[in-house]
């Protein structure tokens, strides 16, 4: 594949961003809470003693994508209040972000979050991180009928629900497996690959288009041509 042209932000309709340790630096470690809390619920739901409940998340994880959507399939759990416990967390390890916020006010287009958790979890974060006035809206693992990523029926779902253009839209993630899907329809595709990462991982070219290791930074340099220091929120 030839080497990826560099982005034109001013070329680019849709501007997608994952949340969890995308939006905000994996350092934070927010998904340990998760996880906990997801074992305590499978746990208290089917009255299993932690390593059972353990082993339970972890296969229904490889099985389906998601504990949740396995619980879902197999014990007929109601995923509303499973989403509430398992993003019940305390967000003071993830601190503001002037940079990015500055960063997002310049660039152009429609800018949505697609997470496979919820739309009150992503609400939580981006208020936290003072970049919630940015977003139009949050694509969240219900919209996306329980399918998570990388399942590449929530991306279908994902572009018939906002009229993208895969052509003239940009997936940000953290997580490089996620981006095959985004690659099939035809997005340009960033990997945010943070110090925790093992960057000889990296899939080749026909998946992940650009990588980078921050975000705030890289965006701050991708719009410094633009000229519009007021942006379009």
């Amino acid at each position: 594949m030839a080497k990826p042209q560099p982005i034109a932000p001013e070329r680019v309709e849709d501007w997608i961003f994952d949340l969890d340790n995308t939006l905000y630096p994996a350092s934070c470690n927010l998904f340990r809470q998760v996880d906990r809390r997801i074992r305590a619920y499978i746990q208290g739901f089917l009255g299993l003693d932690e390593e059972q409940a353990h082993g339970l998340q972890r296969r229904y994880f490889r099985a389906h994508g998601s504990s949740m959507r396995g619980m879902m399939l197999h014990h007929g759990m109601d995923p509303g209040a499973f989403l509430d416990y398992v993003h019940d967390i305390d967000l003071s390890p993830v601190p503001p972000a002037p940079g990015l916020d500055a960063a997002l006010a310049r660039l152009p287009g429609r800018k949505t979050v697609y997470t496979n958790g919820s739309t009150a979890h992503a609400g939580r974060v981006l208020e936290r991180l003072g970049i919630a006035r940015h977003f139009g809206a949050v694509f969240d693992i219900v919209e996306a009928g329980y399918h998570p990523k990388p399942q590449p029926e929530s991306y279908r779902r994902l572009v018939a629900r906002y009229g993208i253009d895969p052509a003239r839209a940009v997936l940000v993630e953290d997580l490089a497996q996620n981006l095959e899907p985004a690659a099939a329809l035809g997005m340009t595709t960033v990997w945010v690959a943070q110090d925790s990462h093992d960057l000889s991982a990296r899939p080749d070219d026909d998946t992940v288009h650009h990588v980078i290791q921050d975000l705030a930074a890289w965006l701050s340099e991708l719009t410094a041509l633009l000229g519009n220091p007021d942006g379009a929120g």
